[in-house]
């Protein structure tokens, strides 16, 4: 038994086309008006979290501003911004907002750039520097020329970027600071950590370091599961956390050396 075709009367076609065509004059007609309407000509520009100014709008039509070709090139010029974004306000203002890059620490070279949890390197402001953020020693070795506003895809910076990432997210180790990230070697990886203010033994006239902390040799691998070792090491230490030399987590049993008792 053959299907019956069902098929669309020609006058229905028809008409249906010249809806189509009339919706699309139409339309174009608006926007006509609307792209050479004086009323949505830009009057305001207002920028947030930057000193730049972007007067050259002021006075285009609001509709035949290019966001995306705008925030590409205020972006370029901005390596310390992770995007900025531009948005249309009718009928006559453009709002530019500048959202900036959130350092996670500072990465050591010829001088310190800060460096993002996504890998890109900017500079630092006085604040940051300020702010006791880790630095990460290692790269110098590995990047050269470093560049404002660039992402390198380097296994070193990875790891650092994991091991920061994963030590402020153990709650164990929330009265740790970490100061330091050492990934000249990725097998012998390591990091320095201040001991909470109230282990910190004060009283010795020369302490064997000049800072109240340990070293910690991590390594490669999870670094989850080696920060949740690392806390509980720390929090269920026999002795006293300011008489730990160093910790290394880079076998399957985690060792604790003491400092030797003069």
């Amino acid at each position: 038994m053959r299907k019956r075709e069902f098929k669309i009367p020609f006058h229905f076609a028809a008409a249906g086309a010249i809806i189509l065509l009339a919706l699309f004059l139409l339309l174009g007609y608006i926007w006509k008006v609307l792209s050479d309407s004086s009323f949505f000509s830009v009057r305001q520009v207002v920028v947030r979290n930057s000193g730049q100014s972007f007067d050259y709008l002021k006075g285009r039509n609001i509709f035949k501003i290019d966001l995306k070709g705008e925030s590409k090139k205020a972006l370029s010029g901005c390596p310390g911004c992770r995007k900025v974004r531009f948005l249309k306000v009718l009928p006559d203002c453009v709002i530019v907002d500048f959202v900036e890059r959130r350092p996670v620490a500072l990465a050591k070279f010829y001088k310190n750039y800060a460096i993002d949890r996504e890998g890109v390197l900017f500079s630092p402001s006085g604040s940051v520097e300020e702010a006791g953020l880790p630095v990460i020693y290692g790269l110098e070795a590995k990047i050269f020329g470093p560049k404002s506003g660039v992402r390198y895809k380097r296994p070193e910076i990875d790891l650092a970027l994991s091991i920061i990432r994963e030590f402020n997210a153990n709650k164990a180790l929330n009265d740790f600071v970490l100061k330091r990230v050492d990934v000249s070697s990725l097998q012998s990886a390591k990091i320095f950590i201040f001991l909470p203010k109230r282990e910190a033994d004060y009283t010795r006239a020369v302490p064997q370091l000049s800072w109240s902390g340990f070293e910690v040799r991590v390594g490669e691998g999870s670094m989850r599961q080696k920060m949740m070792i690392l806390g509980g090491l720390l929090t269920h230490s026999e002795k006293e956390l300011s008489e730990i030399r160093y910790v290394d987590l880079r076998f399957n049993e985690p060792v604790i050396q003491f400092k030797e008792k003069p």
